[in-house]
């Protein structure tokens, strides 16, 4: 049980990035890099005790800047995407850039958190090893107002629990909806696709989306659709969809997902208001995983925490935006079980 750090690469500029492997005392343990707070590895015991890494990632720096998919990674300013790359604050117009096809602004940006060589301190506790994360995002970077601080803790618990708190300051009004973008795979992160997974979701709407996968008026009932996951069942299909919460004070149990196979589950608590269903649909860079593993369409899922898409031109959802002189706090926890 600890924290050890060990040098995971370098970066085309000459920047180090470290690894900080966070062990609790059962043996499982969980692998984050500075470079863009990735979720590099995740060893956690199925049933039987036997131990496997549940997320997708990369074997080399090399892997994270040219694999694709924000694999693991940190997002911000905003993750999900703001339609046209355009916003209006305080009676002005901001523009971002279009870096999805030239359509939308997605994940922060062209150089999102996600690319970002964080500042790390390691946390421990009598029950826990953590990390602290900390960056600075000036004004004007990818377009958006304020000058940022931010903080993210990352704490590993001996009852193989994985919190993320996000906290962040800022001295102008500036949308800020950070999440985490780690693929799972309750299997093993080579274990095949995840459509038998069996998923519940504590919401009765979700977002129905345009061709630019841009939300399409209010969020619409989920009741007798695709999109009904009030009871547990099979995935049974691919999503890149924000489900909305159902509302309440503090974290709350918003997700279940199990796999029968291993006898791994993840309950997942959020104090925030919506929570993107991803199936990894669009898994098919030209980079393998760990091990040689091939990257393929529904080999795992993300469960990203957040405020709807598109929400700074959405009045009439929960606002992101972050006021001068407030600070901005938000906990997600992954806790893992066997059954």
């Amino acid at each position: 049980m600890g924290i050890t750090k060990g040098l995971f690469g370098v970066l085309p500029g000459g920047g180090e990035v470290y690894c900080y492997t966070l062990e609790n005392q059962s043996g499982a343990k969980v692998k984050i890099l500075t470079l863009g707070g990735i979720i590099a590895e995740l060893w956690l015991p199925d049933r039987n005790g036997k131990l496997a890494d549940i997320v997708c990632g990369f074997d080399s720096v090399e892997g994270y800047l040219n694999g694709g998919g924000y694999q693991g990674a940190l997002i911000g300013r905003y993750g999900n995407r703001i339609a046209d790359g355009k916003f209006t604050l305080n009676g002005k117009e901001y523009t971002l850039a279009k870096n999805e096809k030239g359509i939308s602004h997605l994940h922060g940006g062209d150089k999102g958190f996600n690319l970002k060589l964080w500042n790390a301190n390691p946390l421990t506790g009598p029950d826990f090893n953590g990390l602290i994360l900390t960056c600075a995002s000036p004004d004007g970077e990818e377009g958006y107002p304020g000058n940022l601080s931010v903080k993210v803790t990352y704490t590993f618990t001996d009852d193989n629990a994985l919190s993320i708190v996000y906290e962040a300051d800022t001295d102008a009004d500036t949308p800020v909806n950070m999440t985490n973008h780690t693929y799972y795979n309750l299997s093993g992160y080579d274990g095949g696709d995840v459509l038998s997974q069996k998923l519940w979701i504590d919401a009765d709407y979700y977002d129905k989306v345009d061709d630019k996968l841009i939300p399409e008026g209010s969020p619409k009932p989920v009741k007798g659709t695709d999109f009904d996951f009030t009871v547990p069942r099979a995935i049974g299909q691919g999503y890149d969809h924000n489900f909305v919460l159902r509302p309440a004070d503090g974290a709350r149990k918003i997700v279940t997902l199990r796999d029968d196979a291993s006898g791994r589950g993840i309950d997942l608590y959020s104090d925030m208001p919506s929570v993107q269903l991803y199936t990894a649909v669009m898994m098919k860079g030209t980079v393998p995983f760990k091990g040689g593993v091939p990257q393929r369409p529904l080999h795992a899922l993300c469960l990203e925490t957040q405020f709807a898409p598109d929400s700074p031109n959405r009045p009439d959802m929960p606002s992101c935006i972050l006021r001068k002189g407030e600070h901005m706090k938000h906990v997600t926890k992954f806790r893992f079980v066997t059954f």
